[in-house]
């Protein structure tokens, strides 16, 4: 599957969680699944927690999620110690 195709699978609505990007065909934000992956949930643990989900659409989270990264500069929160 190409980058494209996997991007595809990410869709904005205004209209569908007040605009976050969602897979397709659910209410599921990406923010919502990078989380759940965060906090240690497996591909296989979301799949089973959420029927008709693919591996596929989780991996499109991930990329989706780098791409929104790619062009971010970051600044720290708190200066470190010296």
């Amino acid at each position: 599957m190409t980058e494209k195709q996997m991007l595809e699978r990410i869709v904005i609505n205004p209209n569908v969680m007040v605009g976050k990007p969602v897979i397709k065909g659910t209410r599921l934000t990406v923010e919502y699944i990078v989380g759940l992956l965060a906090h240690g949930a497996t591909f296989d643990e979301i799949i089973q927690e959420y029927q008709g989900l693919t591996a596929e659409d989780i991996q499109a989270c991930l990329l989706f999620a780098t791409k929104s990264l790619e062009s971010t500069a970051f600044m720290p929160l708190e200066a470190e110690p010296a």
